[in-house]
């Protein structure tokens, strides 16, 4: 297994400058201790954070000359296949995806509208991996993931490096956690810069969580509000080294915080985020009871929460005046 490094988050950056959409972010008076920011990464391309390593995946094969025919696969709750599609429609280049049958409608007319030929298969993430995993075996197409893959992580990566840049004295980032992704790339360039990394996940949606508990990979629940994005059944073991080098706290936040969290970015803010994005800001908005539920930061301290994708229904978020 390659184990992420810092030079592969720099080697990324390098490789998609210029192609993503520079991160924003914005103060966010939450009436706390600390001083907190709100990184609205939920802006990139396809409307998540997945495009950026969607880009350096397509991109560093497309360098090495090693993009086949048939084009790429990738199995996704959506946006990771959403992020997939548009890097590979930039390269012309075929995307077939594979999606749960859970799949929310909006992502699902997302991906055709990029161009990619969308297959519905199974009740979850795990089901439709399988499902790519014999398609690529099959037509000789390029296997991405949506999480798994040191690629991938180190697009991701590079979200921190642009949050690093903007808050330069920063102490803690808040990211949610499905198959770790996100987390494995944002928690090696953090620890680079001597920043805390703060892992959120929904209490029964906890892949990395369990993992860390286990020393090892383990299946987990995957039932949550926030499941068609974070719903991974395991967290990578590229994802649990990660988090076992230090500089990281796992936490769970319950799905009526998730919930509240979210309606409050609207109420207050008029940001249309999905549940998986307000899954981190729960963290600092919910009741901290015990040390493994939500985080309250320091007097002082300084924390970025990132906001990591909108593709939702915002229907769901408009309340009929009283």
């Amino acid at each position: 297994m390659h184990q992420l490094g810092y030079g592969d988050i720099k080697a990324a950056g390098d490789r998609i400058a210029g192609r993503i959409r520079p991160v924003t972010v914005v103060p966010a008076d939450l009436g706390g201790s600390g001083e907190v920011w709100l990184a609205l990464e939920f802006m990139q391309h396809t409307g998540s954070f997945k495009a950026r390593g969607a880009q350096n995946f397509i991109q560093a094969h497309r360098d090495a000359g090693t993009l086949p025919e048939p084009g790429v696969t990738i199995a996704s709750g959506g946006n990771a296949g959403l992020a997939c599609a548009w890097a590979a429609q930039r390269q012309g280049v075929r995307a077939t995806v594979f999606v749960p049958e859970s799949a929310p409608a909006v992502k699902v007319a997302r991906l055709r509208g990029y161009g990619a030929e969308v297959r519905m298969v199974g009740s979850e993430y795990a089901e439709a991996l399988a499902a790519c995993e014999e398609f690529a075996a099959a037509t000789g197409a390029l296997a991405a993931h949506a999480y798994d893959h040191p690629l991938i992580a180190a697009g991701a990566g590079t979200l921190l490096e642009e949050i690093q840049q903007r808050i330069p004295d920063l102490d803690t980032v808040l990211v949610a956690v499905g198959g770790g992704g996100l987390f494995a790339g944002v928690a090696t360039a953090a620890r680079q810069h001597g920043i805390r990394t703060v892992a959120v996940e929904p209490e029964n949606c906890r892949a990395l969580h369990a993992a860390i508990e286990a020393g090892r990979p383990v299946d987990a629940p995957v039932d949550s509000v926030a499941a068609d994005s974070l719903g991974a059944r395991r967290a990578s073991a590229m994802a649990l080294h990660v988090a076992q080098q230090g500089g990281v706290r796992s936490v769970l936040v319950t799905d009526d915080e998730i919930v509240r969290a979210r309606q409050s970015l609207w109420e207050q803010w008029r940001l249309a985020v999905e549940h998986a994005a307000a899954t981190a800001l729960a963290a600092l908005t919910g009741p901290a009871a015990a040390p493994e539920r939500g985080y309250r930061p320091g007097a002082g301290e300084k924390v970025c929460v990132v906001l990591c994708g909108a593709n939702t229904d915002a229907g769901t978020l408009v309340r009929p005046e009283s």
